[in-house]
């Protein structure tokens, strides 16, 4: 399989995925509020979170198990580096109500604008800290 046509399925099956949960559960694939909902539980509302996030990880180490050639996690990152990104991370996902997939997928599927104001600010956050990772700090 090319590139596009593994990013394609990989689409297709984030896609169906939100959809099901839907549709059957009547929730919201964001996973920032799907953690949430472990970290700070609710009677009767834990079980189908746990299970969403344990599939998370395991369709990503069963990838890179599977599959010949699988790009494999860098190691070369500072640990205090990503666990201060990652608090980064997680304050802007609060400040903007949500994260990449319930408003890049769910939200843009939905015609939300407050999620295309969101996307668009990710994005361009995304860029200004590549620029300035790669170009400035290197």
């Amino acid at each position: 399989m090319t590139t596009w046509m593994i990013a394609l399925a990989g689409g297709v099956l984030i896609g169906l995925s939100a959809t099901l949960l839907l549709w059957l559960n009547g929730r919201i694939a964001g996973v920032s509020g799907i953690l949430n909902g472990v970290l700070f539980p609710k009677a009767g509302d834990v079980s189908w979170r746990a299970m969403f996030l344990l599939g998370l990880i395991a369709a990503g180490g069963l990838y890179m198990a599977l599959v010949l050639g699988a790009p494999l996690p860098r190691t070369d990152y500072p640990r205090v580096g990503l666990v201060v990104a990652g608090l980064l991370v997680g304050f802007g996902t609060r400040m903007g109500n949500g994260c990449t997939s319930g408003h890049g997928v769910c939200g843009l599927g939905r015609l939300s604008m407050r999620s295309l104001a969101a996307v668009v600010t990710f994005m361009a956050m995304a860029a200004a800290t590549t620029f300035v990772v790669r170009h400035v700090w290197s």
